[in-house]
């Protein structure tokens, strides 16, 4: 009679028992991921915490993400997405949407080795920018079937190559970032003036109260800046309305540059901007306002054969709890330090 085989299940069941726990355990920390990533509409915000998930997940030593650049550029691009890589800042980091690259991972939804990308797509201008940061895997951002951005992982802390394991778990963690930025990419662009890309004012009143309350509990400054374009009705009488929109679109790129990622630009009013200043002091937010006045002196924009210049009066203020008791008074503040360098000529900063 033969033997029956014996199964040695002190072996086998542990090690699924391992396989299942693992399972579990992966699916609570997206879970987690989720809550966090969904927790925030705030662009850079969400930016910043799909990174410090990957580097914290794969223990990373770089992390970057290729997005688009603004409502309504369609281009991807690296801009101040990334931690740990060492960046050539001449260099435009950017990805075409029609690149051999950028449609292969669009239609093919894993993830991939530099490697296996340059095998399967292709080598053109967009591959050869991903090429340069020398990434050891390279993610997409999915939502609903449209390419929201592209994640490159860089070296890891134990320089072990990623499992297929570690790899399913990427993309999970990416589909839950690409539909995380498609709602705060909806969210930028009802919270945006689509010409000038500032904030609009409702938005802009918004966050002030926010701002003032934070800065009253924390007991942390705040700064403010209104703006206004020097007889801008004039340029606008005499160039037309597509000439003044230049010259607005030009004044708004400029302060956007001036300033910093937790500061928020918006579009006040016509030709009137505003600048929120978290942190700031009121010596720090002078230095601002007149790096934007300096800058927006010294432009030009060329418009039907005419290089078309405008100044800019700026009134700057801090927040002071003894005297603002709400938003609309420190406004009020800035107001007046605006109309100040009004009455005065015009192209100066003032501040109370």
């Amino acid at each position: 009679m033969r033997k029956r085989e014996e199964t040695d299940y002190s072996i086998q069941f542990p090690v699924e028992i391992e396989q299942y726990e693992r399972k579990i355990y992966d699916l609570k920390q997206l879970i987690e991921i989720s809550k966090g990533l969904n927790s925030t509409l705030e662009y850079n915000i969400l930016i910043d915490s799909i990174l410090l998930t990957c580097m914290g997940q794969m223990q990373l030593l770089m992390a970057g993400i290729f997005l688009r650049k603004g409502i309504g550029n369609e281009n991807y691009a690296l801009h101040r997405n990334y931690k740990g890589f060492e960046i050539d800042h001449s260099v435009e980091y950017e990805l075409e949407p029609d690149s051999q690259v950028v449609t292969f991972i669009e239609r093919n939804f894993k993830c991939y080795t530099l490697e296996e990308l340059e095998e399967g797509a292709g080598n053109d201008r967009s591959l050869s920018i991903i090429k340069m940061l020398n990434p050891c895997l390279i993610v997409p951002l999915m939502s609903k079937g449209i390419l929201n951005g592209i994640i490159i992982l860089g070296e890891r802390i134990t320089h072990k190559n990623f499992t297929e394991s570690e790899k399913e778990y990427l993309l999970d963690i990416a589909s839950l970032a690409g539909q995380a930025i498609h709602n705060a990419s909806l969210y930028e662009m009802a919270t945006t003036d689509m010409m000038t890309k500032l904030k609009i004012h409702h938005y802009f009143y918004t966050l002030l109260v926010e701002e003032v309350d934070r800065a009253r509990r924390l007991s942390r400054p705040l700064s403010l800046i209104m703006a206004d374009l020097d007889h801008f009705k004039v340029l606008n009488d005499t160039y037309g309305h597509q000439g003044g929109d230049m010259v607005l679109i030009n004044v708004a790129r400029i302060i956007r540059e001036s300033i910093r990622q937790i500061d928020v630009a918006s579009r006040y009013g016509g030709e009137e901007f505003a600048v929120i200043l978290p942190g700031t002091e009121i010596h720090e937010a002078l230095i601002v306002a007149e790096r934007i006045r300096q800058h927006v002196d010294k432009s030009r924009v060329s418009y039907d054969e005419k290089e078309l210049s405008v100044t800019i009066s700026i009134g700057v203020t801090q927040f002071d709890p003894a005297q603002d008791t709400s938003k609309n008074t420190l406004i009020e503040r800035a107001d007046r330090a605006l109309y100040i360098s009004k009455r005065n000529g015009r192209n100066l900063v003032s501040f109370l």
